[in-house]
């Protein structure tokens, strides 16, 4: 069985880059923490979690426009996570080191019935150089 923390981020697709960190920077009060220039996307605080903004060209193909969720699990067993999965029916993806509200560490990728990504994330590597919590 998984034991799913809290929800570490969700990731929105963006297209207009600059209302958008007005609207969660100004607006909201989420402060911007990192930036990840290569792959267009800002990372913005929002208390113990994080608010991603995918910048992307075109508005997307798919209605909606989250990329994913990442829930927070604990504790992070891969092998128990993949097997208890298995056991439903569902592939999990590769387990590799991702950035979420507490840091670099250990993740993977899943689709809910309808398609929808969801991130399992686990502890950070490294809890003291991870977000500010």
């Amino acid at each position: 069985m998984l034991r799913v923390r809290e929800i570490d981020h969700v990731v929105l697709r963006v297209t207009d880059v600059d209302a958008m960190l007005h609207f969660y920077t100004r607006v909201l009060g989420c402060p911007v923490e990192r930036r990840q220039e290569a792959i267009g996307l800002i990372q913005l605080r929002a208390g113990r979690s994080l608010i991603d903004l995918l910048v992307v060209a075109d508005a997307p193909a798919t209605p909606g426009n989250v990329d994913h969720i990442c829930l927070r699990v604990d504790p992070f067993d891969a092998e128990a996570i993949r097997d208890h999965l298995a056991r439903h029916g569902i592939e999990a993806g590769t387990v590799a080191s991702r950035y979420g509200a507490e840091g670099d560490g250990p993740s993977l990728y899943i689709s809910d019935p309808q398609g929808n990504i969801v991130e399992l994330k686990g502890p950070p590597f490294n809890p003291s150089a991870g977000g500010a919590i």
